[in-house]
């Protein structure tokens, strides 16, 4: 695992999740899989920390789920963003994009794109 915060990471949970489910219907160990492929290896998210951030995206309303049986046979649950779930989403990105570049102002550019 990386040297991020886990303070971070789990500010982060909430709009990757959205972000993972805009691109259509997935399940835990696909998500799980989507962030450490993304981020390089650098986020490396366990069960336990993903469940909690769906469970409450759904009692927020924001996620729909279903059980469904995959091709080996397994059911599964997956996760579905709705109408409101969009809109959340919307808000993040605006909400992220102002604290990057805030962030950008005292940093400067990006190193890695010099």
């Amino acid at each position: 695992m990386s040297d991020i915060s886990k303070d971070l990471i789990a500010a982060s949970s909430r709009p990757l999740v959205l972000s993972i489910l805009a691109e259509g219907e997935s399940y835990g160990y696909a998500i799980i899989q989507e962030v450490k492929k993304r981020s390089g290896g650098q986020l490396e998210w366990t069960d336990g920390m993903l469940y909690p951030v769906l469970h409450r995206l759904q009692r927020e309303g924001l996620i729909t789920s279903k059980w469904k049986t995959a091709d080996t046979g397994r059911k599964r649950k997956y996760y579905r963003l709705n109408t409101k779930g969009k809109k959340a989403l919307a808000t993040e990105r605006q909400q992220w994009f102002a604290v990057h570049q805030t962030l950008a102002q005292f940093w400067g550019p990006d190193p890695c794109l010099t």
